[in-house]
């Protein structure tokens, strides 16, 4: 029987395992009832499980039995991110969040049930692994560096020796048609940044501005004199987006406040320009604020590096797509999304690529569709089988590629 059609036999298991997981989300790295379903759901398999010390995270090995001619092993490894989004959800799904505030807006549950499927499948081909699998399922994917924490942990090396290869999915609520599987070698995802600016004023009066010193005109000057820079002080090649969603000043109308603060998400796909934007929107903050006389309080954390896929391991993925599925199941990505993923920390230690994957409802117009992150995002069960079916033929065909020991 085809990993396709076992997989597709799984659909009922894998859906209520995502529902269940929607309708508990755990947002950040201790996801204790998450990880719990997670282990409940890989009990019984022939795999080596350890949890994290940092994080709710769960790494699982499975030791193939299968040989290859000349001898020596590899390490392929898989994953699946488990975190939820601080959103209160708003699809009205039977199977809406019941955690006011927590909402698996981004598909992690899907991600983890189709990694959930292919431990199953690829546990009952033990015996035609050429190799070794490590299922990585990270919490705190959304900004709170499960992989950092993950790859400290020494996930990279759980099976023994470094992993060869390492491949995930990513879905999305407004990519269609359902099913499609995209990517593109060379950079899929931005790298990310936060700057947080806090401008210290004296506060007063707000009919008396001039016996004051009113940091919320000087706030504002700083924003646009951002969204300028963005688009005058760098190539559009190689362009920057800066996004300011956080804006604090003021407790009422007629108070002039102390201080005025916002923070912005900073998204490019170059170092130069992750750099190059560093040093402008710092300079750029604190001369506003002189211009004015008032002070400026300002701190850039750089976040993820850009997520960049190894273009053998996407041409690799690529024909394993076209070869399970047909070749009208995938499609080249022209450009890359000015999205993040810590996925990147993976790809940035081992080769391997990361592929999305359509998971827009039947019947849903794409254009209208809500995308990822929004309360009203709604991602497609029926991807879940093919999602599993593609991680499986990925490890199990990666495995049968990779040299014998001492090979060259």
């Amino acid at each position: 029987m085809s990993v396709v059609v076992q997989a597709r036999a799984m659909a009922g298991e894998l859906a209520a395992l995502r529902r269940s997981l929607h309708r508990r989300p755990e947002v950040g790295l201790h996801l204790p009832g998450t990880q719990e379903r997670v282990l409940a759901a890989l009990d019984g398999l022939p795999l080596e499980v350890t949890t994290g010390r940092d994080c709710t995270s769960v790494t699982a090995v499975l030791r193939g039995s299968g040989t290859r001619t000349g001898g020596g092993t590899g390490t392929v490894l898989l994953r699946a991110d488990l975190d939820a989004l601080p959103v209160q959800e708003e699809t009205g799904l039977a199977f809406t969040s019941e955690v006011d505030g927590a909402m698996h807006g981004c598909g992690h549950d899907l991600h983890t049930a189709m990694l959930v499927g292919a431990a199953h499948l690829l546990s009952a081909r033990r015996d035609r692994l050429a190799g070794d699998v490590v299922f990585m399922f990270q919490p705190g994917e959304e900004g709170w560096e499960g992989a950092r924490t993950m790859i400290g942990e020494g996930v990279l090396e759980a099976s023994g020796r470094r992993a060869d290869a390492a491949y995930a999915l990513h879905v999305f609520s407004t990519l269609g048609p359902s099913g499609q599987f995209s990517t593109r070698p060379g950079v899929l995802l931005a790298a990310s940044a936060t700057l947080t600016v806090t401008v210290h004023g004296q506060g007063g009066h707000g009919s008396a501005p001039h016996q004051a010193k009113d940091p919320v005109p000087v706030l504002a000057e700083m924003i646009t004199g951002l969204q300028a820079a963005v688009t005058r002080r760098f190539d559009v090649f190689d362009p920057v987006v800066l996004t300011v969603g956080v804006v604090r000043a003021g407790t009422r109308s007629n108070i002039i406040p102390e201080t005025a603060t916002f923070e912005a998400t900073i998204r490019s796909f170059s170092a130069r320009s992750q750099a190059r934007m560093r040093e402008v929107a710092l300079r750029l903050v604190h001369g506003i604020a002189d211009a004015h006389g008032l002070e400026a309080e300002a701190s850039y954390d750089e976040g993820r590096p850009p997520t960049v896929n190894q273009p053998g391991e996407t041409a690799f993925a690529a024909d394993v797509v076209a070869e399970t599925f047909g070749d009208h199941r995938y499609s080249p990505l022209d450009n890359p999304f000015t999205g993040a993923e810590d996925f990147a920390r993976v790809l940035a230690e081992v080769p391997g690529c990361l592929l999305a994957l359509g998971a827009l409802p039947p019947g849903a117009d794409p254009a209208k569709a809500a995308f990822n992150h929004s309360p009203h995002a709604v991602f497609d069960d029926a991807v879940l089988p093919d999602g599993a079916a593609l991680l499986t033929e990925l490890a199990q065909r990666r495995l049968d590629l990779l040299p014998a020991e001492g090979d060259h």
